[in-house]
C-alpha cells in the first residue's frame, strides 16, 4: 500500500477535560498517514487521480478548530473520519499532539495515535 503523509499540522484548539483548557486552549500538532494506492497518479500525473493534500490539510485543521471535546482521542477519531470520506483512501492513522497537555511531571508532550479502515475498524 502507498501513503501519503501530511506531518505536523497545527491548530490551535479549545480541547480537554479541564476547564482552563476549555477556555484558555491550546496548540495542538497533527500527524495524517493515509494507506492508498497511488499508481494511476503515479502515471497519470494529475492531481485529480490523488487525494488534494493541500485541501484535506485545510479541512483537517478545520475539523481540529471544531467543536471542542474533552478526549484527544475524539479528535483524532473526527480526523480518521474525514480523511476516510475519500473513497481512495483504504486506511487512515492519525496522531494528535498535545504539547502543552497538564501533566504533574515535566514532559514534552502527550500524543494519541488511532490507525482506521475503510469498515471503521482500528487497525
Amino acid at each position: 500500500m502507498d501513503h501519503i503523509q501530511l506531518m505536523g499540522l497545527e491548530a490551535f484548539a479549545h480541547h480537554g477535560a479541564l476547564p482552563h483548557e476549555r477556555e484558555f486552549g491550546q496548540r495542538f500538532v497533527v500527524d495524517v498517514v493515509l494507506g492508498l494506492d497511488l499508481s494511476v497518479a503515479a502515471m497519470s500525473d494529475e492531481l485529480a487521480d490523488t487525494v488534494d493534500y493541500g485541501r484535506l490539510a485545510g479541512d483537517i485543521t478545520a475539523v481540529v478548530q471544531g467543536d471542542p471535546a474533552d478526549l484527544i482521542e475524539t479528535v483524532a477519531g473526527r480526523v480518521a473520519d474525514r480523511c476516510l470520506q475519500d473513497p481512495r483512501v483504504q486506511e487512515v492513522e492519525v496522531t494528535i499532539h498535545k504539547p502543552a497537555a497538564p501533566l504533574p511531571v515535566v514532559a514534552r508532550e502527550v500524543a494519541v495515535t488511532l490507525r482506521r479502515g475503510r469498515d471503521g475498524s482500528a487497525r
